[in-house]
């Protein structure tokens, strides 16, 4: 750990500035109407949360923190945006998704919900960075809510899953098993979604998953 005082501020600077990157770009997320825009900012929102991870091995004197960046860079920021598109490609789905909220609604409730994780956040030295982190991880829900396309629901869940490791990369002394735990399981989640994908694709044509509900009704 850095003992100087200047660098202490310098440290929550960059880490405030990199949560608030994060968060930005959840909202932009939020704000897409295109599956192609939306992988593309989830890539971005990975590359971050790498810078992020790596900023934080660095303040905290981490090492480990270094691998959960050098995963955060290859699998988040690479691997999965480029699989994304491919199942994109391959199963010939509609780059104009619908939402289930308007943009303005949507954009206007995460604001709110902002707020709220701001309101929730209990006092103390780690408060905006923690704020930062709720926020990212009630955006993605809020992603997942307000989009009817099963894939553009993943990337609302992937983004959760960034939120989740920005908190836990800004707590000094979180073992790495738990982060490392956090990165598994997402990859193993995109591995199942992928394969239900293309059998969404196959039964119904579409990814969107108002067919399912349609389905069940018609089988009652």
């Amino acid at each position: 750990m850095h003992a100087s005082p200047i660098f202490g501020v310098l440290s929550h600077d960059v880490a405030h500035l990199l949560g608030g990157a994060m968060l930005v770009l959840s909202f932009v997320l939020l704000y897409q109407r295109r599956l192609t825009a939306m992988i593309h900012v989830y890539a971005l929102q990975s590359l971050v949360l790498a810078a992020a991870a790596a900023w934080q091995g660095w303040a905290q004197g981490a090492t480990p923190l270094y691998l959960v960046a050098l995963i955060a860079l290859a699998a988040k920021g690479i691997a999965i945006p480029i699989a994304l598109r491919r199942i994109l490609d391959r199963a010939n789905i509609r780059h104009e998704i619908e939402t289930a909220l308007g943009i303005f609604p949507s954009i206007i409730l995460g604001l709110a919900l902002v707020a709220l994780a701001i309101l929730v956040v209990p006092p103390g030295g780690l408060r905006e960075s923690l704020a930062f982190a709720l926020s990212v991880v009630l955006l993605g829900m809020l992603t997942m809510i307000a989009r009817r396309n099963a894939l553009a629901q993943v990337i609302g869940f992937l983004s959760l899953e960034n939120g989740l490791i920005l908190a836990a990369v800004g707590i000094e002394g979180m073992p790495l098993v738990a982060e490392l735990s956090i990165a598994v399981l997402v990859l193993l989640a995109c591995v199942v979604c992928g394969v239900c994908f293309f059998r969404i694709r196959e039964r119904f044509d579409s990814l969107d998953v108002s067919h399912l509900d349609l389905a069940g009704e018609a089988h009652r």
